[in-house]
């Protein structure tokens, strides 16, 4: 048995019968590029999700009150005072776990509205922040500076805006120490920008909306916040555990913390979550729907594969006088088994090759279009090859069986 020169006798035979051949890796081809593409925009979402939740921080444990009964959305809830999460309870979580706790970030949502200048407008939803959450969100400035704590402590009517909505209003000029007032949905809001950071679209943002329609956040103090407001707690807030702590351990110990404080509290309890479980969670769904619709596109490689076997049945009955002479001259049923086991072989290697190619293509082209950074495996490439040289020897063996029983008298005399 000769591998090269059956190698070499199947691309000659695949070169004689260019159509016949093509068509025969056809199925192949769509199989293999069909659960490339699909596995390459599921990794690259993955990624861009992992990647988009460790800016974020992976580390970061998200604290919310959650009602004990599930007849409250999380958008109709109304919190009484009694309910909230206060700074005396927070302060206390820190003294308690000062090891773990690096920092801690607090917003309170003010309302949505919109800032006007002449025809211009810009939609706004304002957040009261203290000076931690521009660190622990990784809010990047382009000029300014971030809300302090001296702002905070003498309730300051200062802000930052986005760039966004800097450009809209303001145009070129800068828009430091300008004034913006902001009609929201209880009254109007007057405050002095002392910053500009860069905005940022949210991953999971809407598709299509225009620099018109989006709606950026524009953050003033804490303190300030809580003043127009008239609400001094917290439905939720971040921790950002110290370097080194398993943030999902310490997530439970939290959870167990506020336990005491809301034991008697017959609406509300309090949860924890790390964003590493979020994480973990996030993307093993992607993984799970990824290789559900990879199985069912896989289906189109058993198609391929029944499609060389029919091939390879036909190529045979073609070849039987051929079968017969070589068998005569001396070639065992075993030479006769492996020369068509390996033209199966190269024929679904061929079709595998340019599956990679086309798959890898289209999945690159699919993450890109779906505003994803590209993520392409060697793993997922390299079991699609192995994948397509199985269904070669799978599907080619049967055929290959049966040219190697042929009587060579009778193949001999075959018309």
């Amino acid at each position: 048995m000769n591998f090269a020169s059956n190698i070499a006798q199947t691309l000659q035979n695949l070169k004689a019968n260019k159509t016949r051949s093509f068509l025969t890796m056809l199925g192949i081809i769509i199989g293999i590029s069909s659960v490339i593409a699909i596995v390459t925009v599921g990794d690259s979402l993955s990624v861009s999700i992992n990647n988009s939740m460790q800016e974020l921080g992976a580390s970061n444990i998200t604290v919310s009150l959650q009602s004990k009964t599930s007849s409250r959305s999380g958008l109709e809830r109304t919190y009484a005072a009694k309910d909230l999460l206060t700074k005396v309870m927070i302060e206390d979580l820190r003294q308690t776990y000062p090891s773990q706790i690096d920092d801690v970030s607090l917003t309170l949502a003010v309302g949505n509205g919109q800032t006007t200048k002449g025809k211009q407008y810009a939609n706004l939803t304002l957040t009261g922040v203290n000076p931690s959450y521009g660190e622990v969100n990784d809010i990047t400035l382009k000029s300014g500076r971030f809300l302090s704590d001296r702002d905070d402590l003498e309730q300051r009517r200062a802000c930052v805006v986005s760039d966004k909505l800097a450009e809209r209003i303001f145009g070129s000029a800068s828009p430091l120490a300008e004034r913006i007032t902001m009609a929201l949905e209880k009254g109007a809001e007057t405050c002095t920008i002392v910053g500009v950071y860069e905005y940022q679209a949210s991953l999971f943002a809407a598709a299509g909306v225009s620099d018109d329609d989006i709606v950026t956040t524009v953050y003033i103090p804490l303190e300030t916040a809580s003043k127009i407001t008239n609400q001094d707690g917290f439905s939720t807030f971040t921790i950002v555990t110290a370097i080194g702590v398993n943030s999902t351990d310490f997530a439970n110990q939290v959870g167990s913390f506020f336990g005491k404080y809301y034991s008697r509290n017959d609406d509300y309890e309090v949860t924890a979550s790390s964003m590493e479980s979020m994480v973990e969670t996030v993307q093993d769904m992607i993984n799970n729907v990824s290789m559900a619709v990879a199985v069912v596109a896989a289906i189109s490689l058993v198609v391929g594969g029944i499609g060389v076997m029919n091939i390879m049945i036909v190529s045979i009955t073609e070849r039987t006088r051929e079968i017969g002479t070589r068998k005569a001259v001396g070639a065992t049923n075993a030479d006769i088994r492996w020369q068509f086991i390996i033209e199966a072989v190269v024929i679904c290697l061929i079709g595998g090759i340019f599956g990679v190619l086309l798959g890898v293509a289209g999945g690159i082209t699919g993450a890109i279009l779906l505003g994803f950074t590209p993520y392409v495996s060697a793993a997922a490439i390299a079991a699609a090859t192995l994948f397509s040289m199985f269904v070669g020897v799978f599907f080619g063996y049967y055929p290959a069986n049966k040219a190697a029983k042929m009587n060579p008298i009778d193949a001999l005399r075959y018309e």
